[in-house]
């Protein structure tokens, strides 16, 4: 079940990008893609900011990934019923990964640079500031200090030892920033094992496995 672009991967020999009336939205609201800190969009794939609003012709993002499978499972179920389809993959972000697309190498990244946060589309900025807002903490922003694509971790203030990671104010956005993907990933598999419910097949997901810096203090 791909709901990403095919291109600007590894691996990735041709070009297939998400569906032209999608884009037409992102024309006038480019909100709806994943944005870094300077402005650049990534339009790979939505940005989870968009899961739950109702911007495409009425429906959400997630909506629209439930109505994509249930689709799948009405056309296709004669081979489900018959156990020719034994396993389905669920796309969750870039690449069909449950992850950000933080190192784009269509935008410039090459190995190891650190990559970027990628959360600053105004849905999400807005999600945070309500967030910091209900934690007590109104006056927080997103990360300004976490370096670009091709930085090394002790180039910038966010990352480097002792860095702002450590802080209050960092503890809080690194949490909120991961939890935001985890939900995401929990909303389109609810919506997943309600379609195939039934049906004799493996639901399977991809998640990127341990990266480069791993192995440094920080884990950049």
């Amino acid at each position: 079940m791909s709901f990403h672009q095919c291109g600007g991967n590894v691996g990735d020999v041709v070009n297939i990008p998400i569906p032209q009336w999608v884009r037409d939205v992102g024309a006038t609201d480019p909100d709806i893609f994943y944005t870094n800190r300077g402005g650049t969009r990534n339009i790979e794939y939505l940005t989870l900011g968009v899961d739950d609003q109702p911007l495409f012709q009425g429906r959400t993002a997630v909506q629209m990934y439930a109505d994509y499978m249930a689709s799948f499972r009405e056309n296709m179920k004669k081979f489900l019923d018959a156990g020719t389809i034994v396993d389905i993959e669920v796309g969750l972000g870039p690449a069909g990964e449950m992850r950000y697309p933080s190192y784009p190498q269509s935008q410039g990244w090459v190995f190891p640079g650190i990559g970027e946060f990628i959360c600053y589309d105004k849905y999400l900025e807005a999600d945070f500031k309500a967030a910091a807002a209900k934690a007590g903490h109104p006056e927080w922003e997103l990360p300004d200090d976490a370096g670009e694509y091709n930085d090394t971790p002790e180039k910038t203030q966010f990352l480097q030892d002792n860095g702002t990671y450590l802080t209050e104010k960092g503890k809080f956005f690194l949490s909120w920033y991961s939890n935001k993907l985890i939900k995401h990933g929990d909303k389109i598999l609810d919506e997943a094992n309600k379609v195939f419910l039934g049906c004799r097949v493996q639901l399977a997901i991809k998640i990127s496995g341990i990266h480069w810096w791993y192995r440094v203090p920080n884990h950049a």
